[in-house]
């Protein structure tokens, strides 16, 4: 099952890094799916941050930055996999 947590505000490409408004708790190690018009891929956050500083967990209304395996956009939809 899939649960929308957010949105894409920006995509750092020379890091592959998405900057990501939440709109539901998410962790590390939680699975989640990144799908937009011309992006669509699963993976486990590995990692997150919160103005460069490592953080486990994160709430609705943060702004994080996760490290991904492909390119997204911005308005891109995150999923969290249940």
């Amino acid at each position: 099952m899939e649960k929308e947590i957010g949105r894409v505000t920006h995509f750092f490409s020379k890091i592959g890094v998405a900057a990501i408004k939440l709109s539901d708790n998410l962790r590390v190690g939680d699975m989640i799916r990144i799908k937009g018009a011309h992006t669509d891929f699963e993976q486990a956050v590995e990692s997150m941050q919160i103005d460069r500083t490592n953080i486990q967990e994160a709430k609705a209304g943060d702004e994080v930055g996760i490290k991904v395996k492909d390119k997204v956009r911005e308005k891109d939809v995150v999923y969290k996999i249940e």
